[in-house]
């Protein structure tokens, strides 16, 4: 036995460790106890054996707990690590003696609010505030039985302030400039009012100025997106894998609010005067051939090579009327700043509220004049803090018992359509908050099922849950390296990454089908044999060849192409075939066998005209995939392309992604010091690149995700169905390891058998709620949350698998009803 062993064993002898299972313990509760007498007691028990040694190499995995004291900044790393392998319970082995159920609880719930107090000045501790950590509450303590001595009190989120998201903030002021078409039933996947301003054919995120009334420019695609006024989203967040819609995530800094009063003066401008704001007034007609002359010259990118027709399209606002009117009375300025105001905050300015900015932009008339005063005092509203944030603070209210608030009126009917919504809540839920009916759960229930029942109430918020659960976005973002992707079969450039962008879109617009069919929907999603495809979806749910077929592909066409010649000169004799008959192109694929997708046709949501002649087009058609080549999501190019990088798959992404939201398994991070990275070794397939992964340091972890990830092989990098791989076969077998349901685990052929067997099991359902209340709460789940889980469960299965009776459940829940004051920083409960 070690030293640090024996000295925990004293301890134990004397008395000082209190045995934790002999207690009852509230999850969250703060933990009055020390590292001595506690924490150093349980480290020797369970862990002393295998990391008791003082040189770190004599220890398993070379880490040392023998010089580890109480918890502080220098050892911060150290206990970051400790934690998470405690609350997965990786560590002890599964073959050494284990914790009891609160024991480990209290050793990770202590360890966290240690290292929250030693880092509240350095930073903060906020690993286990991410997304990916949620995964760490025991899911058998969420979702099976729950031992006696273990209490729960009624749960509640945090008091917060929220920061509008990019999409949120660019649709808010697409609704100032833009008029969006009404939802029409007979084309429901056109772009409607409401529905999330699209990122357009490169991936970016624009307001654009006037595009409904450009009827002619000079130039090609890229000199008109020169010319076209445009303003970027503002509002800056990474691009990255995993759930995004959590409050402490970002925040706005200067360098955005600089950028957000510049956009404002576009806005205000473009809302008084229309294109007479970006353009000469010659270009207003509906006649181009009547100003010929003004259109002389290379004009290309310039905003004087558009032409705009003078239909006005955009609102017309008391921002119109107060510029468009002699002089600047109060009523006038008043009626613009009201406007204003709520259209950005989503509310009415309270008589306070209205009253400062109508002082703000009347000072700012009387210093620059009517137009440029009234347009500075104007921007500042875009600056408000619920223009860029919403709150849920639930002050002024009496807490209950358990120190929770609920929230009510405005709070509650913003949070309500914060849920679904991009856009300012509608006529009845404004009249529900104004006459006081948004005050009880029977109120929230009233509003969510009415609006989920309304189709014509766009729900972009939904729709962005499945991006950020499924990460199916992300595939345009991924730069390829050009022969790699060469060798995929598919054609390179811009072409390729539109492309990607359509595949967005079009699994979108599936996503949207499925969820209007409202039954067992993530087993849809994850098995449908359905496809929303372009005309070049042929080659991305296509087959690539092998060098074999490939060279048997061009023989047979260089046969054709010859046949062709000779058939010319024995119906030409004497003469000489012409040259575009000699030199003809061979416009066939010979790398890829094309799918031959064909259906009905149906439409996705893309941005209106941006870039010319190369905008994405909204047609496409539903069809059926190949059997026995792809199911569901998982295998469409749109998720494995954004689960690949620059050169090849990414198996271990892949793993990971199927262990985390289908199994609800979690992952310790990458210690820095472990170089991650797969050798270099182009003649090898990726499995047999991934070798180093099964060394011992690595494969505790690798062995739950290289396995579900490997199947995946069935298909390249840019998700092309495939049998070979270098020329060898490809190797598709994976095993699903430790996933917490007995009857999953085992060995599978390859994904498909994966995907048939996971889509089957109460598990993935499970840990779909807890991502959907991740989501939709703004926060991880914490055992306290096990109600609603289990409520929201058992409504999704209650309805056949209902996402409308799922949403129910959780946005009635006390978790999103209630607010309590809780510190961030110093719990990851509540």
């Amino acid at each position: 036995m070690s030293k640090f062993a024996y000295a925990g064993a004293a301890l134990l002898w004397c008395g000082l460790f209190a045995v934790a299972s002999a207690e009852t313990y509230t999850p969250g509760q703060r933990i009055e106890k020390d590292f001595r007498g506690f924490v150093k007691p349980l480290l020797a028990t369970y862990c002393g054996d295998c990391h008791g040694e003082k040189d770190p190499e004599a220890n398993e995995g070379n880490f040392s707990l023998y010089d580890l004291g109480a918890v502080d900044a220098v050892n911060a790393d150290a206990w970051t690590s400790v934690w998470a392998q405690v609350t997965l319970k990786q560590m002890p082995p599964k073959d050494m003696l284990q914790l009891e159920v609160v024991e480990r609880l209290q050793l990770s719930d202590w360890i966290v609010q240690e290292l929250a107090r030693v880092l509240k000045d350095k930073g903060g501790f906020q690993a286990h505030l991410d997304p990916e950590k949620g995964n760490f509450v025991d899911h058998d303590l969420l979702f099976g039985p729950l031992p006696n001595d273990i209490q729960l009190r009624p749960t509640s989120s945090p008091a917060r302030i929220w920061r509008v998201t990019p999409q949120e903030h660019i649709t808010r002021l697409n609704e100032l400039i833009n008029s969006e078409p009404k939802f029409d039933p007979a084309k429901p996947g056109l772009r409607t009012h409401g529905d999330a301003v699209p990122t357009n054919h490169g991936g970016e995120l624009k307001l654009y100025f006037g595009v409904d009334r450009i009827i002619k420019w000079q130039g090609g695609t890229v000199a008109y997106a020169t010319a076209v006024k445009s303003v970027p989203a503002v509002l800056s967040s990474s691009r990255d894998h995993g759930l995004k819609n959590y409050p402490h995530f970002s925040t706005v800094n200067s360098a955005e609010a600089t950028q957000i009063i510049s956009i404002a003066e576009d806005v205000i401008r473009y809302m008084a005067y229309g294109p007479l704001s970006i353009a000469e007034p010659y270009q207003i007609t509906d006649d181009p051939n009547s100003i010929r002359d003004k259109m002389q010259g290379d004009l290309r990118g310039l905003p004087t090579s558009l032409v705009y027709n003078t239909k006005i399209v955009r609102p017309l606002t008391p921002v119109y009327d107060l510029m468009k009117n002699e002089g600047a009375d109060e009523v006038s300025v008043r009626a613009a700043v009201d406007y204003l105001f709520e259209a950005l905050t989503f509310r009415p300015p309270t008589p306070q509220e209205s009253d400062a900015y109508l002082e703000i932009v009347q000072q700012s008339i009387g210093k620059l004049g009517k137009e440029d005063g009234a347009v500075l005092g104007l921007s500042s509203i875009f600056l408000d803090r619920d223009a860029l944030f919403r709150t849920e603070l639930a002050a002024g209210s009496e807490p209950d018992q358990y120190g929770r608030v609920m929230l009510r009126d405005w709070e509650l009917g913003l949070a309500v359509n914060h849920a679904f919504s991009y856009i300012p809540p509608d006529e009845p839920l404004c009249k529900a908050i104004v006459e006081g009916r948004m005050r009880t759960r029977a109120d929230v229930k009233r509003e969510v099922e009415r609006i989920l029942a309304d189709d014509s109430i766009r729900k972009p918020r939904i729709l962005q849950f499945f991006r950020d659960y499924f990460d199916y976005d992300l595939g345009g973002y991924i730069c390829k390296d050009t022969k790699a992707l060469a060798d995929t079969g598919v054609a390179g450039g811009q072409g390729y990454y539109l492309s990607m962008f359509d595949a967005t879109a079009s699994t979108d617009r599936l996503v949207e089908l499925i969820l209007e069919e409202d039954k067992d929907v993530l087993k849809q999603l994850l098995t449908t044999d359905k496809v929303i495809a372009t005309k070049s979806d042929n080659t991305f749910f296509g087959e690539r060849l092998s060098r074999q077929e490939t060279a048997k592909s061009i023989a047979e066409a260089k046969k054709r192409h010859d046949a062709e010649i000779e058939a010319w000169r024995e119906a030409n004799p004497g003469k000489e075939p012409p040259k575009s008959l000699i030199n003809k192109r061979d416009d066939v694929n010979h790398k890829v066998a094309e799918a031959q997708l064909s259906g009905e046709k149906i439409y996705a949501r893309v941005g209106r005209r941006s870039f010319g002649a190369g905008s994405m087009k909204p047609e496409r058609i539903l069809a059926t995939v190949t059997e026995g080549q792809r199911l569901g999501i998982l295998t469409h190019p749109s998720w494995l392309v954004s689960h690949s990088d620059a050169m090849d798959n990414h198996a271990i992404r892949r793993g990971r992604w199927v262990y985390e939201r289908l199994l609800g398994g979690g992952i310790p991070d990458v210690p820095i010091t472990v170089d991650a990275m797969l050798p270099d070794e182009p003649h090898n397939t990726l499995r047999e690149r991934m070798r180093v992964t099964q060394e011992s340091y690595c494969w505790t972890c690798h062995q739950k995700m290289d396995p579900l990830g490997l199947p995946f092989e069935m298909y390249n990098h840019a998700g092309l169905f495939r049998k070979t791989e270098l020329e060898k076969p490809v190797d598709t077998s994976g095993e699903i390891i430790d996933s917490g349901d007995p009857e999953l685990d085992g060995k599978v052929a390859d994904a498909i058998e994966m995907i048939k067997k996971i889509a089957d099991s109460e598990r993935a359902e499970q840990v779909f709620v807890r991502h959907a209340f991740r989501f939709w709460m703004g926060r991880n789940e914490t055992l306290n949350d096990r109600p609603v889980l289990q409520d929201a469960y058992r409504a999704y299965k209650e309805n056949g698998g209902s996402m409308k009776a799922m949403l129910t459940s959780l946005l009635t829940s006390d978790a999103f009803l209630y607010r309590s004051d809780i510190d961030l920083d110093a719990s990851h409960s509540n």
